[in-house]
């Protein structure tokens, strides 16, 4: 099969993220899919990183846990202990062997985390908000996170991010997204309730994703960071536009790497476009993307990179299949969160193993 030149693929075209030469414009996001045993990466998560690095291509972890009282549930990674780090470096460097650059995603899950454990430290749950989802849950409703117990929040994103360099991780991404997670939780004036400084502005609910940025950008250097957001995902914030366009300006001024947004698939090439006028560093663009239309934002420099989550999973050759435009993979849903170190996880197979 004979490969179309690059220069007619506007996905597989280079591009200088910092100090990182990319040699396409094809990012693996981070995916949750439960598979480290005990929060400790095992020999699997090396295969299956390793399987979708390419040299010269952004692969983006899976999210890993800034402390012991974030992890959402019992076989989610973690990086807030010495075991973790090397237990990850193993992961780094299969990933490295293949040319690729590697971020370590971080995060808090906020009203998501494991109730006992947060209730160590928390009393009950540890998301920010007095108001119950408007799901059914089995967890407690949570409570508000006290006021002194903030600067450890960011201290724990700190450390992380230290932990995560001192795995070989040549950079973090802060996950800020929707979905209950704590930083989104803080941002989103649907989902809070408080009434000090993190309370009514703009510039004050943007206050806490802020910090820990400047915290983390002290520790390792802001050219090392991203930040994921999803302003128009899920429960939207009042003013969704305003506070992306914010956040990005904000962003800007303390340098950090790039901006990673995810988008409704709805208004795809559309809701970005402020941001991208805002935002001076790199922007990722996510959300339901197919080659296309990422060939499309490319081209018309609409996003720097785009991220294929489900599509790069099932296709761990994703940027070939692209290249030569190859047909893909299709996903099985059903295998996506179970613990198998194989099924749904290091078994879909590259364009050699098919051929």
């Amino acid at each position: 099969m004979e490969a179309n030149s690059n220069s007619a693929v506007p996905l597989c075209t280079p591009y200088k993220l910092g100090r990182f030469e990319l040699t396409h414009r094809i990012v693996f996001p981070a995916l949750t899919r439960n598979r480290s045993q005990n929060n400790t990466p095992q020999p699997h998560v090396t295969e299956y990183y390793s399987q979708r690095a390419t040299n010269g291509g952004l692969v983006i972890s899976e999210a890993v846990a800034a402390s012991d009282i974030s992890k959402e549930c019992p076989n989610l990674p973690g990086i807030w202990n010495e075991e973790q780090v090397e237990a990850w470096k193993p992961v780094v460097k299969g990933v490295h062997e293949k040319g690729g650059v590697f971020f370590c995603q971080i995060w808090h899950s906020g009203r998501l985390s494991v109730p006992t454990i947060s209730a160590l430290f928390f009393s009950i749950g540890v998301g920010w908000s007095t108001r119950p989802d408007d799901q059914v849950y089995e967890k407690p409703t949570p409570l508000p996170l006290k006021s002194d117990k903030i600067p450890c929040i960011v201290n724990d994103f700190r450390i992380a991010a230290r932990n995560s360099i001192k795995a070989g991780f040549d950079g973090i991404e802060i996950n800020a997204s929707s979905g209950g997670y704590l930083i989104d939780e803080f941002m989103n004036d649907q989902i809070h309730s408080r009434t000090d400084e993190y309370d009514e502005s703009i510039e004050d609910r943007c206050r806490l994703a802020l910090e820990i940025v400047e915290a983390v950008a002290n520790e390792i250097g802001a050219d090392k960071i991203g930040i994921k957001l999803s302003p128009f995902d899920g429960k939207k914030d009042s003013n969704s536009e305003a506070l992306a366009t914010y956040m990005a300006n904000e962003l800007s001024k303390l340098g950090v790497l790039y901006l990673h947004v995810m988008e409704p698939r709805e208004t795809a090439n559309k809701s970005l476009l402020p941001i991208r006028k805002a935002f001076k560093g790199t922007l990722i663009a996510s959300g339901g993307y197919g080659k296309s239309d990422g060939d499309k934002a490319i081209d018309e420099n609409y996003a720097d990179l785009i991220s294929f989550g489900r599509m790069f999973l099932a296709n761990p050759d994703l940027p070939k299949r692209f290249e030569v435009n190859a047909p893909l993979n299709k996903y099985n849903r059903s295998t996506f969160y179970t613990n198998d170190p194989i099924i749904g996880y290091t078994d879909y197979p590259s364009l050699e193993a098919a051929s």
